[in-house]
């Protein structure tokens, strides 16, 4: 966990870097004369204008947790007594490790894993499409 933190911190962080750049600096001059203070301008205007950022964001965290694979294989190859162990890292070892090579199942597995990452995202956009406007009070 501590390696895949440390390996996409720093992308995602370019990436919401990109995204704080993204918004016009007139909304933030026009909130200023209103008279919003530095909270208000983070709830009201930032928060909300990175909405599509920490979607993308999150969805990308999510696809890497659940799709993890190159750190298992080359730290610890499943560990001891399979307890490092990743749907993604069963998969590979189903399909080319196992002395009994089991490609259906490792099949079956990857769509099994793209569905799942699919109800998650799909869930996930809902919680944050569905989490207020831009401008609501």
């Amino acid at each position: 966990m501590i390696l895949n933190v440390f390996t996409t911190s720093g992308t995602l962080m370019l990436i919401f870097l990109a995204g704080l750049q993204d918004i016009p600096t007139a909304i933030y001059e026009a909130a200023s004369i209103d008279g919003a203070n530095k909270f208000q301008t983070l709830r009201f205007i930032t928060i909300p204008m990175l909405r599509p950022v920490v979607f993308f964001v999150v969805t990308v965290g999510l696809i890497g947790c659940f799709q993890v694979f190159d750190q298992i294989y080359v730290m610890t190859s499943g560990g001891p007594l399979d307890s490092t162990t990743t749907v993604a890292y069963l998969i590979y070892k189903w399909a080319f490790r196992d002395t009994t090579v089991k490609m259906g199942q490792a099949a079956a597995l990857s769509f099994i894993l793209a569905l799942i990452i699919l109800v998650f995202t799909l869930i996930q956009r809902r919680i944050i499409e569905g989490s207020g406007s831009v401008g609501s009070a």
